[in-house]
């Protein structure tokens, strides 16, 4: 496939690139500084900027047969950048005709903000964020694109593993983890096959 990343440089974005390339696939990839994804390959071109600006961005989608979004906030931002980034990336999409978006929520955001009382004292702990995933569901889910909305429960940095659970009733509980690696690598499988078009679900340990 011809696959646009945005959110590259970080954690998941990182295995997700890496693994893209493994598997013959064509990479681009926005980055906010030119040595901010330390590969070369020639399936993979870095496109310097942000999602800010619509010219680059439509650069990074056009063509695209899948759009992966995996970018968070940093740490101590309290900007709305998932959900402003989202709208981005959308209309980007839209202008080149790209379908397909893969994008990375949590677990709690939208209609499982209730899913437990450990989910509740998340939600207010870090309110912002979680509003800011509320917004970008909601934009995504809009959107009439061909979506998938992943949620995963609290993130690791184990090795992957491929053993993991995905599903849109799925309750990981209090216990619940996933390995940023078995995230990105549920996260090019669904690009691809499709399993859960206009669906929102949780992949977990």
């Amino acid at each position: 496939m011809n696959l646009a990343i945005f959110g590259a440089t970080g954690a998941t974005g990182r295995h997700l690139v890496e693994q893209a390339l493994d598997a013959g696939h064509q990479v681009r990839a926005l980055v906010r500084h030119a040595d901010g994804l330390p590969v070369a390959h020639p399936r993979l071109r870095i496109v310097v900027g942000t999602l800010a600006q619509p010219a680059i961005v439509g650069s990074v989608v056009q063509g695209a047969d899948a759009v992966i979004s995996v970018f968070g906030a940093r740490k101590g931002d309290a900007s709305a950048i998932c959900t402003e980034g989202a709208r981005s990336i959308m209309q980007a999409m839209t202008t080149a005709g790209a379908r397909r978006l893969v994008a990375l929520s949590a677990y709690g955001a939208s209609e499982t903000r209730h899913a437990s009382l450990f989910i509740r004292f998340i939600r207010k702990l870090i309110a912002a964020k979680m509003r800011d995933k509320d917004g970008m569901e909601a934009l995504v889910r809009d959107s009439g694109l061909d979506w998938t909305l992943v949620r995963p429960p609290i993130l690791t940095n184990g090795a992957r593993s491929g053993s993991y659970r995905a599903g849109t009733a799925l309750k990981p509980g209090v216990a619940g983890r996933l390995s940023r690696a078995d995230l990105a690598a549920f996260m090019l499988r669904e690009a691809g096959e499709g399993n859960y078009i206009r669906q929102a679900l949780v992949v977990s340990q």
